[in-house]
């Protein structure tokens, strides 16, 4: 299982990345459910650290309020089951689902992945995303070389949702596993994260 996970400091500002996370603490994660969506109006609000349990809970969330369009992402500090947040993502763009961030929105790691999703995807100025590179217990994305199979997955995923997995590539070198990287506006529109221009309000 690969996993990515952000926890932040108390005051919500100094963001310390804790891919190596050990087992129990992955296990203990992905017992209950983290994650927290919140209906408003065609939106859906998202919140929380992505586990294991988030996509079940969100396709019951959609299947009970069919009129949903967007994924407005809040504080999410990434997640710590991969291949459910792509599974996740994935759904989101079957779906046809928006995303969108608003200024004081934070999405770190699979919370980053997740934004990806969005046919449209939009964000306020003074939203951060943060990238970095995956890790499996002490391994991280580095370690592989880029032709060996375990990055295909999300080679697959990032074409599908940016049309390149450019932007792949420079997530693992943007930060260590046990780091983070908040982009800046030109890495934003260079690896064409957003299909419209930044909303200043």
């Amino acid at each position: 299982m690969k996993y990515r996970f952000l926890a932040l400091g108390a005051a919500g500002l100094a963001a310390v990345a804790i891919s190596s996370c050990g087992t129990l603490e992955t296990v203990y994660l992905n017992m209950g459910q983290t994650t927290s969506f919140v209906v408003d109006g065609q939106d859906l609000q998202v919140s929380g650290t992505l586990n294991q349990n988030t996509l079940a809970a969100f396709e019951e969330v959609v299947a009970e309020n069919p009129g949903l369009t967007r994924l407005v992402l809040l504080e999410v500090p990434g997640s710590v089951d991969d291949d459910t947040n792509l599974m996740l993502g994935h759904r989101v763009r079957d779906l046809g689902f928006d995303t969108y961030l608003t200024a004081t929105s934070e999405v770190y790691s699979g919370g980053s992945d997740l934004f990806l999703a969005g046919v449209n995807r939009s964000m306020e100025q003074g939203a951060i995303i943060g990238v970095h590179s995956w890790g499996v217990g002490s391994e991280t994305a580095k370690d592989y070389p880029a032709d060996h199979p375990v990055h295909q997955v999300y080679v697959d995923y990032t074409e599908r949702m940016l049309g390149s997995a450019d932007f792949y590539w420079f997530t693992l070198d943007a930060a260590p596993a046990d780091g983070m990287h908040n982009m800046t506006a030109a890495e934003i529109t260079k690896y064409r994260l957003l299909t419209e221009p930044v909303i200043v309000k």
